[in-house]
C-alpha cells in the first residue's frame, strides 16, 4: 500500500483501501489478505463509497494527468516542495508539508475525478468522471438512496452531484456519471470552506464539512496577519436541506441502504 487513506467494506465483505500516493485501490477478501488486488484509478485516491449494486465509487484528488509529461512535473515539484521545506537534520512536521506540497500541486494543476470500480471487475462506462469540470481536489464522496453520487470539493469548495448506475432515477438522457448538479460549478454557496467529508441523512439531507477556513492567508503563511491567525482550520459545517434521496443510517462500511 502507498499512503492508505480511506477504508470500506464492499457488499462481498471485500475490503477496499484506496492509496492516496499512488493511482491504485488494494482491495481483498476479509479473511484472506494474501489475496490482494491492485485496482487502477485516478492519481491520489481518498474517499470510497460502495453504491446499493456494490460498485465502488472513488474520489481521485488529483485526477487524471493528460500527459506522462505533467505527471512527471507533477512528481519533480512534489519533491522540490519538500526538499525546500524540510530541515536537512529531519525537522519539521513532514506531514504537514507534504499536504502544503499537495496544495501547491493542485492550485497549480486543478482537477480531479472520481472512478468506479464495478464488483464483478467489468470495465467501467468510463475511466473516470469529472462532474463537468466541477470536481476540484475533490476529498469526500458519498452515495445517496437513488445511488446518486455526492462529490465534496475539497479545492473547489462546491458538491456536485452525479447520477449513478441506476439511471432510472436520474433526469430523462443521463447517463451514469452525467453531472446532475450544473455543469463547471456544481452546488456553490458562501458557507462552504474546504470541504471533505459529505454524507446524506434519513431526511436526504446533505451534510459537508468546512475542514479548511483561510488556507493561503493562514494555513500556508508564514506570518498570517493577526487578526486573521486562528482562522485555519475550518468552523463548522454546510447542510443542504432534502436535496438528495434518503439514505438508512447507519452507514456501515460505506455502503449506502436505501429505503
Amino acid at each position: 500500500m502507498k499512503g492508505p487513506f480511506h477504508v470500506a467494506v464492499d457488499l462481498q465483505g471485500r475490503i477496499l483501501v484506496s492509496n492516496a500516493n499512488s493511482n491504485t485501490v488494494t482491495r481483498f477478501p476479509a479473511n484472506d489478505p494474501g489475496k490482494a488486488e491492485q485496482l487502477e484509478v485516478g492519481y491520489s485516491p481518498h474517499a470510497i463509497s460502495i453504491d446499493s449494486q456494490g460498485n465502488a465509487w472513488v474520489a481521485n484528488t488529483l485526477g487524471e494527468p493528460s500527459a506522462k509529461e505533467k505527471l512527471d512535473l507533477l512528481r519533480m515539484k512534489l519533491r522540490s516542495e519538500l526538499e525546500s521545506r524540510l530541515e536537512p537534520a529531519g525537522g519539521g512536521d513532514e506531514t504537514v508539508e507534504k499536504f502544503i506540497a499537495l496544495v501547491r500541486i493542485i492550485e497549480e494543476f486543478p482537477g480531479g475525478s472520481v472512478s468506479i470500480i464495478r464488483p464483478d471487475g467489468t470495465p467501467a462506462p468510463a475511466p473516470s468522471f469529472d462532474g463537468g469540470g466541477s470536481i476540484s481536489g475533490p476529498w469526500g464522496i458519498t452515495i445517496d438512496g437513488n445511488d446518486h453520487v455526492w462529490v465534496a470539493n475539497g479545492f473547489g469548495k462546491t458538491l456536485t452531484e452525479l447520477c449513478g448506475v441506476r439511471t432510472e432515477t436520474c433526469p430523462p438522457g443521463f447517463k451514469t456519471g452525467d453531472p446532475i448538479s450544473p455543469p463547471k460549478t456544481g452546488y456553490a454557496g458562501k458557507g462552504m470552506q474546504f470541504l471533505t467529508g459529505v454524507a446524506v441523512d434519513p431526511a436526504g439531507n446533505v451534510w459537508a464539512a468546512n475542514n479548511i477556513d483561510l488556507m493561503d492567508e493562514v494555513c500556508l503563511a508564514k506570518m498570517p496577519d493577526e487578526t486573521v491567525s486562528t482562522r485555519c482550520g475550518g468552523n463548522g459545517f454546510v447542510v443542504f436541506f432534502g436535496l438528495a434521496k434518503p439514505v438508512r443510517t447507519p452507514v456501515i462500511g460505506s455502503q449506502v441502504r436505501r429505503w
